[in-house]
């Protein structure tokens, strides 16, 4: 899409890729139980997409608690879910770069202790879908997000935010944030948009945490080196787990390539605070958002 931001002319393939994500997600969310390798549930999901026909638009993040993002599993992981735990399901898939970005989190175990802040952050996302319109100002996008959240007595992450899709490109360069004063831009007829609250007990924002298992090229390496190459052809500029290369040239390639890669840490609250997550790929339609990625449940 151009700065113009005219609807995509493969539409219906953002539509499809955000359907598969959507059940991707629902899946995530059913597989994440007591004594669940976390490990497991991702291949699972991911496993789901590229059965689909589509491929993982970046490695399913399954972050935990005070974990709020890019958190994927190593392929030596061996945690598993506890009663309890605040898990976000955030789940990507594409159909040749049409690319959709969803999430939602679970409480594992189902008691309900965490009930308020999964609601809070699901009401952020409704309230700021609410307010996607074509020239709609970004700022009453992130007010909506902002008041919806705290209306639970919790706070947005003001250091996160949702973004702009583009083909093959997940955060193509406007920003959504999620409290407002921190956008003086509108919304486009045609654009794609990941609509994407975070809500905490915390602080509200975030520093960075260990390195996360995910990486991405951040320019294309040329033909020089040809594991590196074939590594570009599969992946693009996309966010791709470290886990799924698994040919030995290919992981000595990707040692040899570290200044052209970008590293992902986990984004963990600044205090310790617990995290909720809740996500829409959306479409600015002529009179408003369309949602396309299926409706959270209630």
């Amino acid at each position: 899409m151009s700065a113009m931001a005219p609807y995509p002319d493969d539409l219906p393939r953002w539509r499809a890729a955000a359907r598969i994500a959507s059940r991707a997600r629902e899946l995530g969310l059913r597989l994440t139980v007591p004594g669940a390798r976390r490990r497991d549930v991702a291949d699972a999901i991911e496993a789901y997409v590229r059965e689909a026909g589509a491929q993982p638009a970046f490695p399913t993040n399954l972050s935990r608690n005070d974990e709020a993002a890019h958190y994927t599993p190593s392929a030596d992981d061996t945690a598993v879910f506890e009663d309890g735990d605040l898990v976000k399901v955030d789940v990507g898939a594409h159909l040749d770069g049409a690319i959709a970005d969803t999430a939602d989190t679970v409480e594992v175990g189902g008691s309900r202790r965490h009930e308020n802040l999964i609601r809070a952050a699901r009401d952020g996302l409704r309230a700021g879908i609410a307010q996607v319109r074509p020239g709609g100002p970004i700022e009453d996008v992130s007010r909506a997000i902002a008041e919806a959240i705290r209306a639970h007595g919790v706070k947005p992450i003001v250091d996160l935010t949702g973004h702009s899709i583009e083909p093959y490109l997940l955060h193509a360069g406007t920003s959504i944030p999620n409290v407002p004063g921190h956008s003086e831009g509108t919304l486009v007829e045609g654009q794609i948009v990941a609509i994407e609250p975070f809500a905490t007990n915390g602080m509200g924002s975030i520093r960075n945490g260990p390195f996360g298992n995910i990486v991405r090229f951040r320019r294309d390496p040329g033909a020089a080196d040809p594991a590196l190459a074939r590594l570009f052809g599969r992946f693009r500029t996309l966010p791709f787990a470290v886990r799924w290369v698994t040919a030995s040239e290919e992981r000595d390639a990707l040692r040899r390539a570290r200044a052209i890669l970008q590293s992902y840490p986990v984004f963990v609250e600044r205090a310790g605070g617990l995290v909720a997550q809740a996500e829409h790929t959306v479409l600015v339609g002529p009179t408003g958002a369309e949602v396309l990625s299926a409706p959270l449940p209630d």
